[in-house]
């Protein structure tokens, strides 16, 4: 039981982040609470010692404070920050952090510059005719939702949680 909730909670959520993002440009708190309760409901089962749990309290408590910061500043999204350390949660301290943290700049970095040559190409104007697409096109800001859930899912193998529920197989 614990292994299916987490095959699905947590890429389930990263997808319907992504989409949320992609079509409205907000994360509802919801994807992040369901996150946050989920993996604190499954982190007793899953092996981890009272330190390592502490270790994934303050990876999300680090990016969340990070996140939070670059909020006040305007250069992030609420709901990005609150998804970014959600996840930091998922996947504390370590090696998948650090992939998370780097896949999430360069597919941010590829989405951004995507959307550029985008939305000024003439293609955009023919695109612009699709209503799904119009609000990406007139937007200018990114929904960086998807380089986040993109890089949570290719991150999420390397997860405690991820690691134990395969080892239950």
């Amino acid at each position: 039981m614990i292994s299916a909730i987490i095959f699905v909670v947590f890429p389930f959520a990263m997808i319907y982040a992504a989409l949320s993002d992609m079509f409205t440009m907000t994360i509802a708190n919801r994807v992040s609470l369901l996150l946050i309760v989920t993996f604190l409901a499954i982190a007793p089962f899953i092996g981890l010692t009272w330190t390592q749990f502490a270790m994934h309290l303050a990876a999300f408590a680090l990016v969340l404070t990070v996140t939070f910061g670059l909020f006040a500043l305007g250069v992030m999204g609420g709901g990005d920050a609150k998804l970014m350390a959600s996840t930091a949660l998922w996947l504390g301290f370590g090696p998948a952090l650090l992939n998370y943290l780097l896949l999430a700049a360069v597919a941010g970095g590829l989405l951004t510059l995507f959307l550029m040559l985008f939305r000024g190409s003439a293609l955009s104007t023919f695109a612009g005719e699709v209503r799904v697409l119009r609000r990406i096109i007139d937007e200018k800001d990114v929904p960086y939702g998807i380089a986040l859930a993109i890089a949570g899912l290719a991150s999420f193998s390397l997860s405690p949680a991820m690691i134990w529920a395969l080892g239950q197989a």
